[in-house]
């Protein structure tokens, strides 16, 4: 041993045992209290932190599977693919987006929709995937929204919709903004059979999106803190050049102006569901 090692205790010399690694992905930690929580637990509790209630963002099969009942699932419209019609390009050729979004995420285009029940109820979901291209509205989620709707009306069963989205896909231009007006009479005709809408709005849901299907329904629900919207709030703070009030476009904000009808925890979204849905569907036997 050298006469150098010998000048420092023995309680702070390097130690060479490697210590144990941590395996990845088995803390999460909360963006909006700072908690770091165990997978598995966050799993248990449908991504809902615990301590804070903060509603983390799921994919949107994820959110399918944990609304619907396990026995019966039947996929809508999922050999609907998109086309690059305008031949489109910004940083990137468009065709590379999409080929780069069904690669991450396992999807053809932003909106998955599904056949199944909700505690017995026979029902269409749909759901957004906000990790394709930020759940943006193009011509394969307007068909395969009114396509969700055509199955409505030949079965007479009510449509839940959960809205992720960032809005219309400017890749699409004029293309995407017709989805607006596609969408929203198809709605038109599920009203006139007296058929059930609910839709679900979850953070974030903005743009084209907001202005047309996520804000036509029977009852408009979102869950807990959840930003809705048309324009993005620092978009309006800098048209405006005004400050914006504390929660401005949060659902507890909306809810105080009117403009949903309830907040609903996810843990709890199933069990009130099926009890709206299993009245209002009766009614609607009632009036037929």
């Amino acid at each position: 041993m050298s006469w150098f090692s010998k000048l420092f205790p023995s309680k702070i010399r390097t130690s060479t045992t490697k210590k144990k690694e941590i395996p990845e992905g088995l803390w999460i930690k909360c963006p909006e209290c700072g908690a770091f929580l165990f997978r598995s637990e966050l799993e248990r509790n449908l991504e809902v932190c615990p301590k804070c209630n903060f509603h983390m963002r799921i994919s949107a099969r994820k959110r399918i599977d944990i609304f619907l009942d396990p026995d019966f699932r039947e996929e809508i419209a999922s050999q609907v693919v998109p086309e690059d019609r305008l031949k489109f390009r910004d940083t990137k050729k468009y065709k590379d987006r999409l080929l780069a979004a069904q690669r991450e995420t396992g999807e053809k285009d932003a909106l998955v929709v599904m056949r199944g029940r909700l505690n017995g109820i026979d029902l269409v979901v749909c759901a957004f995937e906000f990790s394709f291209i930020g759940g943006s509205m193009g011509a394969v989620v307007g068909e395969k929204f009114v396509q969700a709707v055509n199955k409505c009306l030949t079965h007479k069963i009510p449509l839940v919709c959960f809205a992720c989205s960032g809005g219309a896909r400017m890749q699409e231009s004029l293309i995407s903004l017709m989805q607006m007006a596609k969408t929203s009479t198809a709605l038109g005709r599920m009203a006139e059979f007296g058929l059930p809408y609910i839709s679900v709005m979850v953070d974030p849901c903005t743009g084209g999106v907001s202005a047309s299907l996520a804000m036509l329904g029977d009852l408009n629900i979102s869950e807990p803190k959840a930003l809705i919207g048309f324009a993005g709030p620092k978009v309006i703070e800098q048209t405006v050049r005004e400050t914006l009030p504390p929660g401005f476009q949060r659902s507890e904000f909306l809810l105080e102006k009117g403009a949903l009808d309830m907040i609903i925890d996810r843990r709890e979204l199933r069990d009130r569901l099926s009890s709206i849905l299993s009245k209002l569907t009766y009614s609607g036997q009632a009036r037929g």
